[in-house]
């Protein structure tokens, strides 16, 4: 039938510390870590707004400072360069349709007739083996967005139901496509047999191959008439089919669908519980840190592609008063597939691959008091669906529970910090901070979603709904009116911070635009007593969390912010960070 239609890697210096140098000119930076004192960590001023592009690896050096090999300091400068080669890409047409098509009842843009005409000759020829390498629609893409389809069709409004272009297009492609497609795609695409003009009784029969398959399938007929499902429902298909590396069997489309549906469904309680703690136990028992207090940050894990990171540094302010921090997340994630706490670390030749159960050891080491954990070591399950979730595009259920992780407990009191964007959110994450039994709990609207607060004043022109840093919470009470369903008592709280108010002046949150070694640069300069707009946000972030959270002297917002002053002008934060580089390759 016709168509009916490069690697940054950083050189460390003998006598003087890392020397990175660029391709480009006017781009070098020195980044010295003199023996005798690492709290005196050089960066120099000249010529510094861009990290290096290209650089040689002296690995005798490298051993001598941190124990890494020369493959280990591999370290990119742009966030993108952290995807795996080994994913596939996505197709682009199926892609952007994706973007319109796969998201909420009041968000969905439904395709023009020559966007649906595209989209489905796209997929037409891919399935007959006309498109080839990354030109092929995945089965992920297929299910994803025949999924969108079929639940746009039975439950949306009629505003984002199918378009009338939508329908003509599928009405010229349908009868092609259901003698082309596998049949797990046309029971996606047509579960009842009652959205197509041309009917088929595939959708109505299919069971899906295996047990876990049949499963799946049974919650699917659920998600895609609109429906939800039980916690323990959920938590059976989820590890059913995870890790995704282990189960050949099960089909790729119909997990994606799965993902996408609940939601485009809008997940309710019960169901974002059953992701939040599906995979709790599946390292053993969560090591227990005997430390008097520790906050688990939960940023989003696709990181941030314009503005400066700050809860990496912040973690070794609070770490000098005994406030411990455990952050979590990945080295690369769609869709945003931005900078993270992890790129930075492996940028500044610290060790990326830590349990659990070092991170253990790291957040009761007197010299560092903070750990990052990667889910690739904490969550391996979960961390087999990156690909998957790159050709979803939109952000599953998993992107919300994934921030709301205790990787390790605490002997004292435990706090939570999540960040969020879209609203309605943020009463979710408070939920499963709850559930997750910690003694405080806060939600805080940052740029691009993520926790940290600015120091920009508020636009005239800004969007409807919740402003940029809103925080809402809940703390532990000594004298509590009532309990909680846990036992513990607990006050809610709900601002919007206005750093004004704390003496600081407004200011532009720094760019980064997708910069490892830019955002890595900021939150340096900031530790060694740069004052500047990176330096009052770790400060505004460390001092009015320690508040926020009901943290050991942080009853009073400006005490709790002169002491993370203290904790840079001193040196002991810088100290604190790099002795977490250090000690982080002699774990055992």
């Amino acid at each position: 039938m016709k168509s009916l239609l490069h690697n940054t890697i950083p050189s460390i210096n003998r006598s003087a510390g890392i020397k990175s140098s660029s391709t480009e000119s006017n781009s070098r930076a020195y980044l010295q870590f003199p023996l005798a004192n690492d709290a005196k960590f050089l960066l120099s001023r000249q010529q510094k707004r861009q990290l290096t592009v290209n650089s040689v690896v002296d690995s005798a050096s490298v051993d001598q400072y941190y124990g890494l090999t020369e493959s280990d300091a591999r370290n990119p400068t742009l966030s993108t360069s952290f995807r795996s080669q080994r994913d596939r890409k996505p197709n682009q047409t199926v892609l952007e349709a994706q973007t319109r098509v796969c998201t909420g009842p009041t968000q969905t843009k439904p395709l023009t007739e020559a966007q649906a005409f595209k989209v489905l000759d796209t997929i037409l020829r891919s399935a007959k083996g006309d498109l080839k390498d990354e030109e092929q629609v995945s089965k992920a893409q297929l299910g994803a967005f025949f999924a969108a389809m079929t639940i746009r069709a039975n439950t949306f409004p009629e505003a984002t139901q199918w378009s009338e272009g939508e329908r003509r297009a599928m009405d010229a492609y349908w009868p092609h496509l259901v003698r082309t497609l596998p049949s797990d795609i046309i029971f996606l695409a047509d579960p009842e047999g009652s959205i197509m003009r041309l009917g088929s009784s595939i959708g109505p029969q299919y069971v899906g191959n295996g047990s876990h398959e049949m499963r799946l399938v049974g919650a699917l007929r659920e998600v895609l008439a609109g429906g939800h499902l039980g916690y323990e429902e959920v938590q059976g298909v989820l590890k059913d089919v995870l890790p995704l590396l282990e189960h050949d069997t099960v089909s790729e489309s119909l997990l994606s669908a799965f993902l996408i549906g609940q939601r485009m469904n809008r997940e309710t309680d019960r169901e974002l519980k059953a992701y939040c703690l599906a995979f709790d136990d599946e390292l053993g028992p969560v090591p227990v840190a005997d430390v008097r207090s520790l906050t688990h940050y939960g940023e989003p894990y696709d990181g941030n592609t314009r503005f400066f990171r700050s809860t990496l540094f912040v973690a070794a302010v609070r770490s000098c008063y005994n406030e411990a921090s455990l952050l979590h997340g990945v080295d690369w994630m769609p869709p945003k597939g931005g900078i993270t706490e992890e790129q930075m670390l492996k940028f500044m030749g610290a060790n990326t691959s830590i349990t659990p159960l070092q991170a253990k050891t790291l957040l009761e080491d007197e010299a560092v008091g903070f750990a990052y954990v990667s889910q690739r070591e904490a969550r391996p399950s979960l961390y087999s669906l990156i690909e998957m979730r790159e050709h979803i595009k939109k952000r599953p259920p998993l992107a919300t529970t994934e921030k709301v992780q205790q990787f390790v407990r605490a002997t004292g009191k435990e706090a939570m910090v999540a960040g969020f964007y879209h609203e309605g959110y943020e009463e979710p994450l408070l939920m499963l901070m709850r559930r997750r039994g910690v003694h405080a709990g806060l939600v805080v609207k940052g740029e691009e979603g993520a926790l940290s607060m600015t120091m920009k004043m508020r636009s005239i022109n800004a969007s409807k709904g919740l402003p940029v840093n809103y925080c809402s919470g809940f703390r532990s009470l000594n004298t509590p009116p009532h309990y909680d369903v846990d036992g513990v008592s607990r006050e809610s709280f709900s601002l919007i911070v206005d750093a004004n108010e704390y003496g600081f002046e407004p200011s532009e949150t720094p760019r980064t635009d997708r910069s490892v070694s830019k955002n890595i640069e900021l939150g340096l300069d900031a530790l060694r007593g740069e004052k500047g707009p990176a330096y009052d946000r770790i400060v505004l972030n460390a001092g009015m969390t320690d508040h926020l959270l009901g943290c050991s002297g942080a009853e009073d917002v400006s005490t709790a912010l002169d002491r993370a002053r203290d904790a840079i002008d001193s040196g002991k934060a810088l100290n604190r960070f790099l002795s977490y580089i250090k000690i982080s390759h002699k774990l055992k």
